[in-house]
């Protein structure tokens, strides 16, 4: 089995002077769900090399099992640091695509061409396409074969509003995860904030925030097996 994992190339939090990328949790948690199980991954960015971290996912605070030995695997390291370029993947090559979060995608990924011609590309083949936490941005632009938005009429989750007032990004952001998916259509659910809560309809995967990647992952390699 093959699945693809897509990260953000977008580094700088709006005009905070920050910096902000993937959140570690959300790609590590996945990685090794998926890696475990024998599952032949790829990791490409819309400008390759490597992928920003966002600092904030590594503070003591964040860490988890998963991301402890993310920082002591070297292979893994590599692969973040050579990431494919998005534009050279094509979806009739991969089982799955997955999609962690973080800030960056809400700049990049939700109106990156080829991110959006990819996921049109493996939900018309009806293949399974996985998104978390902040990663469902890259689904705002993303197109059904009628020309309606992918997500209308469909069970999705992402990043709460309230999830965001908490980390006080609210002004920040160019849009908010959860009033995007509702104009687009979506049928939007959320548990607690932080709480792990994932939903699946039809071929898409949506997790709410970092303690639901690991969860999104299996979902989605059930759906493979």
């Amino acid at each position: 089995m093959k699945v693809l994992f897509v990260l953000t190339s977008h580094d700088k939090l709006g005009d905070t002077g920050n910096k902000t990328g993937f959140w570690v949790e959300e790609f590590a948690s996945p990685y090794y769900k998926l890696l475990d199980k024998g599952v032949d991954i790829t990791v490409a960015s819309p400008k390759g090399g490597k992928a920003p971290i966002d600092p904030n996912s590594d503070t003591e605070d964040a860490q988890t099992e998963d991301t402890r030995r993310f920082h002591k695997d070297e292979a893994a390291q590599k692969v973040i640091n050579n990431t494919k370029v998005l534009s050279d993947m094509k979806a009739e090559d991969f089982d799955a695509v997955f999609y962690p979060g973080g800030h960056g995608p809400l700049w990049d990924l939700s109106q990156d061409r080829d991110s959006i011609s990819l996921i049109e590309s493996f939900n018309a083949a009806n293949k399974p396409i996985g998104f978390v936490c902040h990663a469902p941005a890259a689904l705002k632009n993303v197109k059904r074969k009628d020309g309606e938005p992918l997500v209308k009429g469909k069970k999705v989750t992402g990043f709460t509003n309230s999830e965001e007032e908490a980390v006080q990004l609210t002004d920040v952001v160019p849009f908010l995860v959860e009033d995007m998916l509702k104009e687009n259509g979506g049928i939007y659910s959320k548990a607690g904030d932080w709480e792990e809560y994932v939903l699946v309809d039809g071929n898409l995967v949506t997790g709410q925030n970092p303690a639901s990647s690991g969860p999104a992952a299996e979902k989605l390699l059930g759906m493979l097996n």
